[in-house]
């Protein structure tokens, strides 16, 4: 068995913490893991709970016990970069999108 890194969501609390996965082979990935039928619960070691409404309310648990059908999303803390990303789009701007002549916008001509 190995632990892994993970942030985990639902729909009132971001949950960081250790979750044992088996070290290889069937179900070693966090996909096949969480996507189990059987498994009720997620089980998350040295947790950290932070309120989404209250970023500034946080708990700590050595152990916790997560309802599968409450979870909204779930990484690896080492594939996670979400805030990094959002700090770095912030500083360079609005991105410019790309629009197509399909897209439902016109161009307006220059009269010469």
């Amino acid at each position: 068995m190995r632990h892994e890194n993970i942030v985990l969501e639902t729909d009132r609390y971001r949950i960081e913490g250790k979750l044992t996965l088996p070290r290889e082979g069937y179900r070693s990935r966090l996909s096949d893991y969480v996507n189990q039928r059987d498994r009720e619960f997620f089980a998350v070691n040295e947790a950290t709970l932070t309120a989404l409404d209250a970023p500034d309310q946080v708990r700590h648990a050595s152990f916790l016990m997560v309802a599968r059908r409450h979870v909204r999303m779930v990484t690896l803390v080492a594939e996670e970069s979400f805030a990094a990303d959002d700090s770095n789009a912030k500083a360079a701007g609005p991105r410019a999108t790309k629009r197509t002549a399909g897209s439902g916008t016109r161009r307006a001509s220059s009269a010469s």
